[in-house]
């Protein structure tokens, strides 16, 4: 493995666990707050995921065109721009856009590197490495942001301001290579482009709405806890609230550590299995009013989350390796995700403002999560002998 990669995954550690303390930071201002009504942690949630959507067609080619590095620190220098607003007591609906502009910036960036540090051999490791020090970065920041936070607010954002610094930091010590010349092509007549290529066939199809649907019920069902649990299991707090998520991305974990055993790429129309199984699951969830419970049906929700995202991330990387480029496969299936994650916690952030039952909500989830998994999955070929 070369040792370039050591820098990354000390920097993709820092900045995502300054992403998800800030995150609860946030929760937990809100929930400090008497002013804000209960529509707005939703709110903040399509505000972050806003960037995704409208910088999609820039982010990707700016990645390819430019020294990977050195937009990974751009990024990590916005994001602490975003704290530091928040910090500022600039409204946080804006201050959280700012981050959500650094994260937009950071993922084709990050993940477009991998290719160009680890090489083909290597790859595959590298990918795993960089996914499993995210998912620790993920557990630990939310955990740790929610404690500081219920705490001091301004003690945990300076956490995170640091955080992303330190991260800007020890990208300096990544090379700097540009993987492509700039196309003189509109970015936006290429995106456009770029997303015909992907809905060309059932399997790439699949790949890109599926991650989009996973993406969305995972975003809606995180911000339905944020009102559920303290009405239903009578949690206090961001931190009480942090460790009901923790059973989501630890269950997150167990499916990916399991699946390649289940679901190997040929064989990708058994995916929609495990969708079926965590909708069925998130109904249960509705029903439930206890604490351990709770934990216990968030985990299987996780873990068949877990099983249904991973083979459909490899097709996705599998078909963009092929295809467009690194940073555009990325930036492209950010757009699908972050459009479909922005519509579903845009929606349910209406349906908040007029008084909906987070019981409801989670149940109607449920049954929209089944209905579209079906949809998604019809034209899906039964075995796939090669990649399309």
């Amino acid at each position: 493995m070369n040792k370039q990669i050591y820098p990354l995954l000390i920097a993709q550690f820092l900045s995502a666990f300054a992403d998800n303390a800030i995150l609860f930071t946030v929760i937990a201002m809100v929930m400090h707050s008497h002013e804000l009504a209960t529509w707005y942690v939703p709110a903040l949630q399509s505000a972050f995921l806003v960037a995704f959507v409208v910088l999609a067609p820039w982010v990707g080619g700016f990645a390819d065109n430019h020294a990977k590095s050195r937009v990974l620190i751009i990024a990590n220098l916005i994001k602490a721009a975003g704290a530091v607003l928040l910090l500022c007591k600039v409204e946080p609906l804006l201050a959280y856009c700012i981050v959500g502009m650094g994260a937009a910036v950071y993922s084709p960036a990050k993940y477009g590197i991998l290719p160009e540090l680890a090489g083909h051999e290597f790859l595959v490791k590298a990918n795993s490495w960089i996914e499993g020090s995210t998912i620790l970065a993920i557990l630990l920041g939310m955990v740790v942001g929610a404690k500081l936070a219920d705490y001091s607010v301004t003690m945990a954002l300076t956490l995170t301001i640091a955080l992303f610094i330190a991260s800007a930091f020890i990208t300096l010590f990544l090379p700097v290579r540009i993987a492509k010349t700039e196309s003189s092509t509109s970015q936006l007549i290429e995106f456009g482009k770029q997303i015909g290529q992907f809905f060309t066939t059932p399997r790439s199809r699949f790949a890109i709405l599926g991650a989009s649907l996973f993406w969305a019920s995972a975003a809606t069902l995180r911000v339905i806890i944020v009102a559920w649990a303290p009405l239903v299991l009578m949690s206090k707090n961001a931190t009480e609230i942090a460790q009901l998520t923790l059973f989501l991305a630890v269950g997150i974990i167990a499916g990916s550590a399991i699946v390649p055993r289940l679901i190997p790429l040929e064989h990708l129309r058994r995916a929609r299995i495990p969708a079926y199984i965590m909708a069925v699951f998130i109904c249960v969830l509705s029903f439930t009013d206890s604490l351990l419970p709770a934990r216990c049906v968030l985990f299987v929700i996780g873990m068949m989350g877990g099983i249904f995202i991973v083979p459909i991330n490899a097709a996705l990387q599998e078909l963009g390796q092929q295809s467009i480029g690194s940073g555009s496969a990325v930036a492209l299936q950010n757009f699908f995700q972050n459009l479909a994650m922005l519509a579903a916690v845009g929606t349910y952030t209406f349906a908040t403002a007029h008084q909906v039952d987070p019981v409801m909500a989670m149940q109607t989830l449920a049954v929209l999560l089944f209905i579209l998994t079906f949809l998604v999955s019809m034209k899906l070929p039964k075995k796939n002998r090669r990649p399309d």
